[in-house]
């Protein structure tokens, strides 16, 4: 099971490397997954996980996440009793850590994905073990990034030091055999509170922008003409959207926004622009906009256009 932990490890050197103006990223427990299977008899297989996950990541880029080992989930209830105390030896958590420096991920846009190698450490049972895995991680959102292994993980029972604790389980289970090797899943997925969060690359935002038709995503622009200006410093009802792709959502002075906007911790791109914009009031709850959506998908690729041509 070492590999189980060097993936969290890994796992959090990704997510937060290079993302500059981070204040606090906090794992989410409900959207994260850490399981691993094992075989009885040769032929039946299970699954097993734990569903207590909880990590952050400081100002300084140090990376901790904690295994709550007592919530082992077997299915069975004598089962998962027996694995703590001979496998486990009764120990509460495993702890990692990894301090962030990866410039490979550094402006990883959303939508886009990255590979990369992370080296970390594993404190289990007193013994700390230093680990390194490849790992995919993928931005969802400028404040929600989701990390998952790249390589089907086997973990063997000999490099954790728990074969002896697998025997008795046999023993009292009066089992022929337990495999000693199992495949690993691994999901975890982090959201940050960050006020101010780092632009996805200008180029990669322009370029998806200007897709979409100038001239016609100017027609589509008159329903929202009532409301916002095309003026650098002239508000209406909503804030002006004159270099708006790029810009932290609520960043316009002197234009009040909702609580949900002034928070959201959003950066406009086409991405945030083409969710907002598709349906703003599903996307953004609490919104102050009063606009239904643009129905068709070429409407916001064209208005998006238009938007990303005014200086």
């Amino acid at each position: 099971m070492t590999r189980i932990f060097a993936l969290c490890s890994s796992a959090l050197a990704i997510i937060f490397a290079g993302m500059a103006n981070a204040e606090t990223w906090t794992l989410d427990g409900e959207a994260s997954y850490l399981a691993f299977g094992s075989i009885k008899k040769d032929k039946i297989g299970e699954v097993n996980s734990f569903s207590g996950l909880k990590g952050t990541v400081d100002a300084d880029g140090k990376a901790d996440v904690t295994i709550d080992l007592t919530t082992l989930e077997t299915n069975i209830d004598i089962r998962n009793e027996r694995m703590l105390e001979h496998v486990f030896k009764g120990a509460g958590e495993a702890q990692l850590t990894a301090q962030l420096d990866m410039d490979e991920v550094k402006g990883l846009a959303v939508g886009e994905m990255a590979i990369v190698d992370v080296e970390g450490a594993l404190s289990l049972l007193g013994v700390s073990t230093e680990l390194d895995l490849e790992m995919v991680v993928v931005r969802l959102a400028e404040n929600k990034v989701m990390a998952l292994s790249n390589d089907m993980v086997f973990v063997g029972t000999e490099e954790l030091g728990v074969t002896a604790g697998i025997d008795k389980l046999m023993e009292l289970a009066k089992l022929p055999g337990i495999t000693r090797t199992s495949p690993v899943t691994l999901r975890l997925v982090f959201t940050s509170d960050m006020k101010k969060v780092e632009a996805a690359p200008a180029a990669a935002v322009t370029t998806a922008a200007l897709a979409g038709d100038v001239k016609a995503g100017k027609k589509v622009f008159k329903k929202c003409k009532a409301c916002h200006k095309m003026k650098a410093g002239k508000n209406g009802v909503g804030p002006h959207l004159v270099g708006v792709i790029g810009r932290e959502a609520g960043a316009v002075e002197g234009f009040k926004y909702s609580k949900a906007m002034a928070g959201s911790g959003l950066v406009w791109d086409a991405e945030t622009l083409t969710g907002f914009l598709t349906k703003p009031k599903k996307y953004l709850k609490g919104t102050k906009m009063t606009f239904n959506g643009l129905k068709k998908p070429a409407d916001v690729e064209n208005v998006l256009a238009y938007i990303a041509s005014v200086e």
